[in-house]
């Protein structure tokens, strides 16, 4: 007796169909609120930058009208005087740092040459502000006097390297020549007013009515003529 039930076993593609519609129709759904979202992000960042950079630009108008306001509540002449004011004072301090005092050395010279001896020239040579340097010529009672004043020159520190040359002795004393050169610090006039109470430069002697004295010489020699002989 034949089997009247037939079996297939291939699947009813009917059955499958619907279930992938909507898979893809999810997938679809997805990718269009994606889109909207990335847009509307896009509009508002577009938009929040626009209104940023108004509000910058008028932020800056403010602050520009402020300013203006605030200079001319100011007189512009008397801004204008200050400022020459000032300059000429910047130029005027300039000068007065490069300024030197000559009359300062002459009273340096007056305060320590000692009583036996006589200039009879004296050359002031200055090449530029910070080399100066003098050539003189004078007559001493002795040798030991120039040895004295060369120890005094030193001490002083005015006078820096001095160099007595051509010592003769002649019949009105023993004749010389010196070289030598400035501190410009010592002369510097800006220098000179900061010390306090007087115009005389650091390191020379005070103004006494006592002159020093040329017996026994700065370096030990023995008084008098015999002390060195030319």
């Amino acid at each position: 007796m034949p089997n009247a039930t037939q079996q297939n076993f291939i699947p009813h593609e009917s059955a499958f169909t619907p279930s992938h519609g909507r898979e893809r129709k999810g997938l679809a759904d997805l990718l269009v609120l994606i889109g909207v979202v990335l847009v509307v992000a896009s509009v508002a960042l577009a938009v929040g930058v626009f209104l940023y950079g108004e509000f910058l630009k008028k932020s800056t108008f403010s602050k520009l009208d402020q300013l203006e306001r605030a200079k001319a509540a100011f007189e512009p002449s008397l801004i204008e005087e200050l400022t020459r004011l000032d300059d000429r004072m910047q130029a005027a301090g300039e000068v007065l740092a490069a300024h030197i005092a000559p009359s300062a050395f002459f009273k340096m010279l007056e305060q320590t040459t000692i009583s036996s001896i006589a200039y009879s020239s004296l050359e002031f040579e200055m090449m530029e502000a910070q080399r100066m340097s003098i050539q003189t010529a004078g007559v001493a009672g002795s040798v030991n006097a120039i040895a004295l004043q060369a120890d005094l020159f030193a001490k002083g520190g005015m006078i820096t390297s001095p160099i007595f040359s051509n010592i003769n002795r002649q019949a009105d004393g023993v004749h010389f020549d010196l070289s030598a050169h400035i501190n410009p610090i010592a002369i510097n006039f800006t220098q000179l007013l900061s010390v306090p109470g007087n115009f005389t430069p650091a390191g020379t002697l005070p103004e006494t009515n006592e002159m020093p004295q040329e017996s026994g010489g700065p370096f030990g020699t023995p008084s008098g003529e015999e002390a060195l002989e030319l």
